[in-house]
């Protein structure tokens, strides 16, 4: 079995605050640990009502606190929207702090819509264009200082932080092959080129010092729940959330509707039907069935599950069913 880890939005839900998600993200990655998962990432995005992680460096260190053994990550940091040596200089306390558990995953889209984009940089110089020239600078300052270098990471300099590439597209396996580094793919949410770019990052990888193989890690929906009718009912808040979204709505994440598949549109259904179509919902061995045979069609190293669930011990649930299904190794 293939490890599972954990992709974690630190959904606001209605009714609720910023504070009650952010303390549900510490309680589900203490709770994430003693499952057995391997990591608990949390992703960088901006002006969203109903994702709490925007200081995603600043969230990663409080889950980090929080846990003993579990790897605490970014899924990732948008590096156009930041200066590569802060990003280093961030990473690099968490490192210290935190020794041998931080991942950086780096993303190349800005994690938000462009006046937002603007507000952040104060300027939209952060060309996503650059981002291959951002990744090996970020690489350049944690790499150990050569003899009068003028500028250094200091948290950083010669700090052992893995670096992932992310992507939606083939840009990202292309990027993570040639500079030999592990791949993540966002077909949780745009699974359009999955087969492709894994295909492309397979193909093209090189090894390097930091990876002798290449490793490829999806993104994948789970809702688990001990019925498929009680699953499928968690899961309308995920499928409203995106409808939301995509009709220039975005909220907090909206309690599950009974019967919310049958108010859809044809058009909204096509379109969560795709986007979503990395997804496990149902019971125990339906989760488990299906994403067999999601791994078997992939050959994934590793799955990072999301599971936007508006009802916070639900979610607790659903992540517990899914590690006994799956067989993790749970700890104490």
């Amino acid at each position: 079995m293939i490890p599972l880890s954990i992709l974690d939005l630190a959904p606001v839900p209605q009714g609720a605050d910023v504070s009650r998600a952010l303390a549900n993200t510490v309680d589900l990655a203490r709770h994430a640990e003693t499952l057995g998962y391997r990591r608990y990432w949390l992703a960088e995005h901006h002006n969203m009502p109903g994702i709490a992680s925007a200081a995603t460096a600043v969230l990663i260190g409080a889950v980090a606190a929080a846990t003993r053994t579990i790897r605490v990550g970014a899924g990732g940091i948008m590096l156009p929207n930041h200066a590569p040596l802060v990003v280093a200089e961030q990473f690099g306390t968490l490192a210290a702090l935190h020794p041998g558990r931080i991942d950086l995953g780096l993303g190349r889209a800005p994690g938000s819509d462009q006046a937002t984009a603007q507000a952040l940089r104060r300027t939209l110089s952060g060309d996503v264009d650059a981002f291959p020239q951002d990744v090996m600078e970020l690489m350049h300052w944690f790499a150990p200082a050569e003899p009068g270098q003028r500028i250094i990471a200091n948290p950083g300099e010669g700090q052992d932080v893995p670096i992932w590439i992310l992507g939606s597209s083939t840009y990202g396996a292309q990027l993570a092959a040639h500079l030999g580094l592990p791949y993540a793919f966002a077909s949780h949410f745009a699974p359009g080129e999955m087969m492709r770019a894994i295909e492309v990052y397979r193909d093209g990888f090189r090894p390097s010092e930091r990876l002798a193989a290449p490793y490829v890690m999806l993104g994948y929906n789970v809702f688990a729940a001990d019925t498929d009718a009680g699953a499928t009912h968690l899961f309308t808040s995920l499928q409203q959330a995106f409808v939301n979204l995509r009709s220039g709505r975005p909220g907090k994440l909206p309690p599950p509707v009974a019967g919310y598949g049958e108010t859809l549109s044809g058009p909204e259904r096509a379109m969560i039907d795709q986007a979503l179509a990395c997804s496990a919902v149902g019971s125990p061995a339906t989760v488990r069935a299906r994403i067999e045979a999601f791994v078997a069609r992939t050959g994934a190293d590793e799955l990072m599950v999301t599971s936007q669930i508006w009802d916070h011990d639900a979610r607790r649930r659903s992540l517990a069913l899914l590690a006994e299904a799956w067989g993790l190794p749970a700890s104490a």
